[in-house]
């Protein structure tokens, strides 16, 4: 994501060269723009307010999807578009779904169909942006997933993650749609592929996504629990201690199977223990992954059958 003083700057400069509405902006200048909007991640990932990110999000998506409808190929655009829906959807809409669900499951419900809509455009975007790289792959990934996925290189791996995360996402909120759950063989294509060129991307992202995504992946050898744990002791050396969300993930997606409540809380507590600011680059996940954590010690009862076994005091 950008700054809103780079997005004001930018949405001023498109609406000078034509405006949305009029003749089409000279694709030279769209690109230009789309460069510095793809490029400037920095500013929204170090805020310390998510509520103000949460505002502010939507405004720079839709100029990403103005400039997309006049350079439908911006690779650098579809990326920033596929993991910006990605990360709205999760953070902003999904984990509300979350905290609604006790109190008002009609509206949850209705907030989960959002973040489901927002995932596939998410995936779409991915897809659109892999397309560029290899014509053809989305029809490809339909009849073979694993060949489709074979061109790429490491250069990829980054809209391979994000495609598929989305992908994902929005599978494990469709659980009542066959239709949707019959195309997990392409996700797990780009997931796969995205691991097996670059694992270690994004500082461990690609580990911690496996941290949840190995505890529901059928038809895999060995224990699903023993994966999930050495993707966790890798995406925490990755992220050199900067990152709360291996701890929250594991927390959730493992120890709540294995009804392991020492482990779930203290694994809590140790992401809650980060100091956010004092790593700004990271500041604005780990206050989301927080919040999550917060809540997750909050519903103990619900998700455990037993918490008199508490975690050591440290």
């Amino acid at each position: 994501m950008v700054s809103l003083r780079f997005l004001s700057r930018t949405l001023v400069a498109v609406l000078l060269a034509g405006g949305f509405s009029a003749c089409s902006v000279n694709k030279l200048a769209v690109n230009k723009l789309g460069d510095a909007l793809s490029n400037g991640g920095g500013t929204f990932a170090t805020d310390d307010d998510p509520e103000l990110v949460k505002a502010a999000v939507p405004f720079s998506l839709k100029l990403m999807e103005s400039l997309l409808a006049e350079s439908p190929e911006h690779r650098g655009l579809l990326l920033a578009a596929s993991n910006g829906f990605t990360q709205y959807a999760y953070a902003f809409v999904q984990e509300e779904a979350d905290e609604l669900e006790a109190t008002d499951f009609a509206a949850a419900q209705a907030l989960r169909e959002r973040a489901k809509r927002l995932y596939l455009r998410a995936r779409d975007y991915g897809l659109r942006g892999l397309e560029v790289r290899q014509k053809g792959v989305r029809a490809k990934l339909a009849a073979d997933p694993r060949d489709a996925v074979r061109p790429f290189t490491k250069a990829d791996t980054p809209q391979l993650y994000w495609t598929a995360a989305a992908w994902a996402a929005a599978v494990a909120l469709s659980k009542d749609d066959p239709a949707r759950i019959a195309e997990i063989p392409q996700l797990e294509a780009l997931l796969d592929r995205a691991t097996e060129l670059d694992a270690d991307w994004g500082e461990g992202a690609i580990h911690g996504f496996l941290i949840t995504y190995e505890m529901a992946r059928q038809g895999a050898t060995g224990d699903p629990a023993a994966r999930a744990r050495a993707h966790f002791e890798r995406a925490v050396e990755l992220a050199r201690g900067r990152q709360a969300a291996p701890f929250v993930n594991y927390a959730e997606a493992v120890c709540v199977e294995q009804q392991d409540f020492a482990q779930f809380e203290s694994l809590l507590q140790q992401a809650l223990a980060l100091d956010a600011d004092a790593y700004p680059e990271q500041r604005l996940v780990n206050l989301v992954m927080q919040r999550r954590a917060r809540w997750l010690l909050a519903r103990k009862d619900d998700l455990f059958l037993d918490t008199s076994a508490a975690a050591p005091q440290r």
